[in-house]
């Protein structure tokens, strides 16, 4: 049992060593990793108020870009409202417009009607006219022989006309 009971020179002698060795570590060692630790601690601090702050930059960003889309899509809707409304004033417009030139070209065609009509009937009667002058010509030559009868005729003829 000697060998697992250990003797009062190797304990005081442990005691001194371990006590020396923990002054020389508290002094030399213990102070750098205890500032090693608390600066990596530190930094570790830092990057999770880094990310924290990344984050809610994120969500910033996001409600700004969500915001963003929701004005270009209500700027789009309008356009194409707008544009809808363009579209029809126009079609409207050119409607009415047609619509006036028809009048018009009927009114042209009507009124070219009635002046052909009118040409058309006044070159009748010139064409009646000549053929009964001619056709009174040819009567009177045959049945007027001498010139008496002419000069009778005529004056006959003159004091029928009304004058306006």
């Amino acid at each position: 049992m000697d060998l697992v009971t250990p003797g009062i020179g190797l304990i005081f002698w442990t005691g001194i060593i371990f006590l020396t060795l923990l002054f020389i570590l508290t002094k030399v060692a213990w102070k750098p990793i205890n500032k090693m630790i608390e600066n990596r601690n530190q930094s570790i601090e830092d990057a999770l108020k880094m990310a924290e702050k990344a984050r809610e930059e994120m969500k910033q960003l996001q409600a700004e870009n969500e915001k963003i889309l929701s004005d270009a899509r209500a700027e789009r809707d309008k356009m194409l409202k707008e544009a809808r409304d363009m579209k029809e004033q126009i079609v409207a417009q050119a409607k009415e417009e047609a619509v006036k030139e028809m009048e018009r070209i009927r009114k042209n065609v009507g009124m070219e009607i009635e002046a052909q009509k009118a040409a058309a009937i006044e070159e009748m009667k010139n064409t009646i006219v000549d053929l009964s002058i001619e056709v009174a010509k040819k009567v009177i030559r045959k049945e007027l022989k001498s010139d008496n009868e002419h000069q009778q005729l005529v004056e006959s003829m003159l004091k029928d006309i009304k004058f306006n």
